[in-house]
């Protein structure tokens, strides 16, 4: 799945070429990419068409178009107090933001973190994805001259679009479905301190805690497992037996990690996660212990070692990350 990396160099990529656009046509082609909004996806497609894309935001591993010039979003609902709406865009396992010209073709300026896409990959998306779940087509911005299509691509059809009112949440305007969300490691108004006070107050596993988004988002098996290879901290270390400084270096060691990937356009394993232009990230090849079982730990030599943790595989190091008495 995604995570908070991989999210935001989606949103990066989009925002300045969709950011002051107008919608000109839409369409929602499956309706299990609509199946969060009760309508349904003719209905979606109908409210999109006519906005104009203000912004593109994101907070954990959400993304969202706000929107401005949209009805409101549900019945009794109404745009906030600066006429605003907001289409709230999750990836799942496997979904995909690409900008193309209407042509078919990628955008040609769009910025991407490393490489350029091959003359065969472009002509490969000059059709019509299989996988096309829904798209947008939007008209010149101001200084433009082209339109430009972004296409919602799903092999596994776990993500999901869904209108929705703007909200309220601690000084910061996010939309309905996302503000039960934490803030971020990336949020500029993230607060270190405040999250190791709750994590101190836990008695759950420390890596159970950073994947809960309502505790910290964005944080996913990957980021959990090579902050704690960071801070030397094992997973199934319950929370509040760690020092609020072990603490720390897990949370600032989970944000550095994650400004790492997303300088080098994120992690991937296959083709299901790629940038707006197609292309994968590559911090796969920085990883210090997720999927390294039977590998040399890069800091002492030792093998890392694999263990099963919530249904996923967890990946440390047994000599740098010492397993509690009490973990199986």
């Amino acid at each position: 799945m995604p995570e908070l990396p991989e999210v935001e160099v989606v949103r990066a990529g989009l925002a300045p070429h969709v950011r002051g656009r107008r919608i000109v046509s839409a369409a929602v082609h499956s309706e299990r990419t609509a199946r969060r909004f009760e309508p349904g996806a003719q209905a979606m497609a109908a409210w999109l068409a006519g906005g104009v894309v203000a912004d593109v935001g994101r907070r954990g591993k959400y993304l969202w178009f706000e929107l401005a010039g949209a009805p409101p979003p549900v019945p009794g609902a109404a745009a906030d107090d600066y006429g605003r709406s907001a289409l709230v865009v999750h990836l799942g396992m496997s979904g995909q933001m690409l900008v193309r010209d209407t042509a078919g073709g990628p955008v040609p300026d769009v910025p991407v973190s490393v490489g350029t896409a091959s003359e065969g990959a472009v002509a490969e998306h000059a059709m019509p994805h299989r996988h096309l779940r829904a798209g947008l087509v939007l008209g010149c911005a101001p200084g433009e001259t082209d339109d430009v299509r972004v296409e919602f691509v799903d092999q596994r059809t776990f993500g999901w679009w869904l209108p929705a009112p703007f909200v309220d949440v601690d000084g910061t305007s996010v939309p309905a479905p996302v503000a039960h969300i934490a803030r971020d490691p990336m949020d500029p108004r993230f607060d270190v301190a405040g999250v190791v006070r709750v994590l101190k107050s836990k008695r759950s596993e420390i890596k159970r805690l950073l994947l809960d988004q309502t505790v910290v988002s964005g944080i996913g098996n990957i980021y959990a497992d090579e902050a704690l290879w960071r801070a030397r901290v094992h997973g199934a270390r319950p929370a509040n037996t760690l020092s609020r400084p072990a603490l720390t270096r897990v949370v600032e060691a989970a944000r550095d990690v994650m400004a790492d990937a997303l300088a080098q356009g994120g992690t991937s394993f296959d083709a299901l996660y790629v940038n707006v232009n197609g292309q994968s990230g590559y911090f796969s090849r920085s990883l210090n212990a997720y999927g390294r079982a039977g590998e040399p730990c890069k800091r002492c030599g030792t093998l890392i070692e694999r263990a099963q943790f919530m249904n996923r595989s967890s990946y440390f190091c047994p000599k740098c990350q010492r397993r509690p008495r009490t973990a199986k």
